[in-house]
């Protein structure tokens, strides 16, 4: 957190005149640096999300849904081992059985047995119970295999994705993926569970139509709304205005008390507070714990949790995936103990390379995009962690930074070398792969020579945007409760972040790794806590009496008492004090 290729960098001012008398002043200065410009793009009602018509492909989904409907055919849902896989199967199952579909399953494969999408040996697992129809959720764009087998087992495929697209489509009756060739829809930063949100719009209103729910009542559809805001959080695609909405929407339910059984036990076992809810707590407490039974079991605890009609079935389930979540953590501390050191007797021998990639037989495989993505943070360049699979392949997890788009990296290796890499696939900050292990070294070799066409040793620097300082009269309580609320804050629509010089009046350890301190802004009598997660900057000589700090401002509750808290983003002692 104090590392020397830190630099923090303000964002530019922006005109705050349209937004000053709509909302609070820092408010207004925080809105118009993310390019709001109107009061109008702050309005989060349902009524001003983009229409489904323009998704390519839902007209189709939607005939075929409904000739399903009214023969009743048996469907099953295959979904991804993620949090948006299991929001989006969740919210497809839920969906359904509202509009009247009688016989619906999901199929979640197992990641180390099956790995990810529709592969054909998926279709022969679904195959045993006989679907007339398979729908995917937040996969199946790139499984042409899989949708030639289930063709085979005569099979329809419906694909509800989001991920880039190869070349070649699969031969599926309907593709609804707004990242596909020729579609129109005005937002491609669309997570799954938000695909699939639109396709169920679709289908009602198509129902609507043919005057369906003349028998059965027609389903408010807003009861799903809390799975879009955990899934379209979780998977940290850019929050547009579209996604937003989606999000304020679910949050709005989950903070009035109405989020489901599985989202309220969730919260509750990860100690937040529903009617406080900030997005941070959906990407960063809930999450977790639903991801925690696709990297180490089988993601159907989370999908049943999410599942959950009953309090009390939610809470024992939600129980199973926090002791799950916990045995992720201690393997991920131990898997990342062991990446540092192989860094350690790598930078003994040369330079490190610029696209970074790190391989141990023992590693889990499903921890390793954990991995990665904290040694990402801390080198400030690409890296992908390998692991074993039980086929006794490797299996890569890719994270990257900032002008490096990791799938087209990918794309481009395996075009220079067709032999290396068997599959893969991802965005353009993440992305998995996998290969034979006798090709690791020329695969890693062929990476770093990749990435180094994007980057240099000079742009192998962290940076943190901030929105500047805040001055003492600024702080209090009001402001720290807007912050919360006034998002939804996430990828693309950054969590504000401040900075400043600070005076230490007080600094201790606490839980052994945590940098607990008071401080205060030179010249003023006003102080504030503030804390460091997992600092061990203990060693700071005792001399040291200004630090520099980027850091949110954030609400500590303990034993019932709510006070302001820094959480602190970066620190180091102030260059010059003494």
């Amino acid at each position: 957190m104090s590392q020397s290729n830190v630099v923090i960098k303000r964002r530019g001012s922006a005109d705050t005149q349209a937004l000053i008398s709509s909302v609070h002043p820092v408010l207004a200065r925080l809105y118009a640096s993310r390019n709001i410009t109107s009061a109008n793009q702050l309005e989060y009602q349902l009524k001003n999300i983009l229409p489904y018509q323009s998704l390519k492909g839902i007209e189709q989904a939607v005939t075929r849904l409904v000739i399903a409907l009214q023969k009743q055919e048996k469907i099953t849902i295959v979904g991804d081992f993620d949090a948006d896989g299991a929001t989006s199967t969740t919210l497809a199952m839920q969906a359904l059985r509202l509009l009247g579909y009688e016989h619906v399953d999901y199929l979640v494969p197992n990641r180390f047995k099956y790995g990810y999408g529709l592969t054909k040996e998926i279709v022969a697992v679904a195959n045993q119970s006989k679907p007339d129809l398979i729908i995917t959720v937040d996969n199946g764009i790139s499984s042409c295999e899989g949708v030639s087998a289930a063709n085979q087992f005569g099979i329809d495929v419906i694909i509800t994705d989001h991920h880039l697209s190869a070349e070649v489509l699969p031969d599926a009756v309907a593709i609804v993926n707004p990242n596909q060739p020729g579609c129109e829809f005005n937002s491609k930063a669309l997570p799954g569970v938000g695909v699939i949100f639109y396709v169920m719009l679709a289908l009602r209103a198509r129902l609507r139509k043919i005057n369906w729910f003349k028998n059965i009542a027609e389903p408010n559809f807003s009861v799903l709304l809390d799975l879009v805001a955990l899934g379209t959080v979780a998977d940290v695609v850019p929050l547009d205005f579209n996604n937003r909405i989606l999000i304020a929407q679910g949050m709005a339910r989950i903070q009035a008390g109405q989020g489901r059984p599985g989202i309220k036990s969730l919260l509750e076992i990860s100690k937040r507070n529903a009617a406080n809810l900030a997005t941070s707590d959906l990407g960063f407490a809930l999450a977790p714990r639903i991801n925690a039974a696709g990297r180490l079991d089988d993601m159907s605890l989370g999908i049943e949790c999410l599942l959950a009609e009953d309090i009390n079935q939610a809470r024992r389930l939600a129980t199973q995936l926090e002791e799950l979540n916990q045995a992720r953590r201690g393997i991920e501390d131990e898997m990342k103990q062991s990446a540092l050191t192989q860094l350690e007797d790598m930078s003994l021998d040369e330079t490190l390379p610029i696209g970074l990639c790190l391989f141990k037989q023992d590693w889990h495989e499903g921890v390793v995009g954990i991995v990665a993505s904290r040694l990402k943070d801390k080198l400030h360049r690409p890296v992908i962690a390998f692991a074993k699979t039980e086929s006794g392949e490797i299996k890569g997890s890719a994270r990257s930074v900032k002008g490096v788009h990791i799938r087209d990296v990918l794309d481009s290796i395996a075009t220079k070398h067709p032999e290396l890499i068997k599959r893969f696939g991802g965005h353009a900050m993440a992305a998995g792969l996998s290969l034979p292990a006798e090709n690791y070294q020329a695969f890693s070799e062929a990476f770093n020579a990749e990435v180094s066409l994007h980057l240099d040793e000079s742009e192998l620097e962290g940076t943190i945007l901030s929105d500047g300082e805040l001055q003492t009269q600024e702080i209090d309580m009001t402001l720290a409760e807007l912050l919360r609320t006034g998002g939804p804050w996430g990828q693309g629509f950054d969590e504000p972040v401040f900075d400043g010089i600070f005076e230490v009046v007080q600094k201790r350890i606490v839980a052994e790794k945590h940098l607990k301190l008071v401080v205060r802004i030179p010249g003023e009598e006003k102080v504030f806590d503030a804390i460091a997660f997992n600092v061990t900057d203990k060693d700071w000589p005792p001399s040291i009496k200004q630090v520099e700090m980027a850091y949110r401002l954030d609400i500590n509750e303990f034993r019932g008492e709510r006070n302001i808290q820094f959480n602190v983003q970066f620190i180091q002692p102030h260059a010059g004090a003494a």
